[in-house]
């Protein structure tokens, strides 16, 4: 009796603890087992991603196989970008200049972190990454942190690493990368 009592606990241990060990983002657990676009639509901090990828289309694309890198801007980062411009870019005229900002956001590989700083090292300093939307990323290592640079200089920094998907990998970011003006 005692033993099985024990492996119970045992067992109620572990299965909480596995279920603790996936990353909170916006307030919500990510699982593994979801797509991109379905723990992305539960992050509070992701709500203005979430209604430009679906006004740009791309719903579909980011639930596919992948994999995919997605450098995911929280709203604050959204928010900081110029009055207007979030408004105007979720209108339906400007579906291609909203997809090309989004899909500069998207690499089409699992890189996570580790990988990242690998190839920043590898690289002397800095990395360059080729998204899905033709832009030309710049990944560099401070202070510990992977830092993404887009095609005009503007640095973001990877916030919450490594957050798996079943279709890739989420690294959160701060800042809205921009593709060259």
């Amino acid at each position: 009796m005692r033993k099985t009592i024990l492996a119970t606990l045992a067992l109620g241990f572990i299965a909480t603890s596995a279920y603790a060990m996936n990353t909170m983002v916006g307030g919500a657990e990510m699982f593994p087992e979801k797509n991109i676009v379905e723990n992305a639509s539960n992050s509070k901090d992701h709500t203005t991603l979430v209604a430009a990828v679906k006004a740009a289309g791309l719903v579909e694309t980011l639930q596919g196989k992948g994999p995919f890198t997605v450098f995911a801007p929280v709203n604050a980062a959204f928010d900081a970008l110029p009055a207007g411009t979030v408004d105007t870019l979720l209108k339906p005229e400007s579906k291609d200049q909203l997809t090309k900002i989004l899909t500069c956001h998207v690499v089409p590989a699992a890189a996570f972190a580790a990988d990242v700083q690998k190839m920043v090292a590898d690289d002397g300093g800095m990395h360059k990454i080729k998204t899905v939307g033709g832009c030309e990323l710049t990944a560099s290592v401070k202070d510990g942190k992977v830092m993404i640079s887009d095609e005009n200089g503007n640095a973001s920094t990877v916030t919450i690493a490594d957050v798996k998907q079943s279709n890739g990998v989420i690294h959160v970011i701060d800042k809205v990368l921009l593709p060259k003006s």
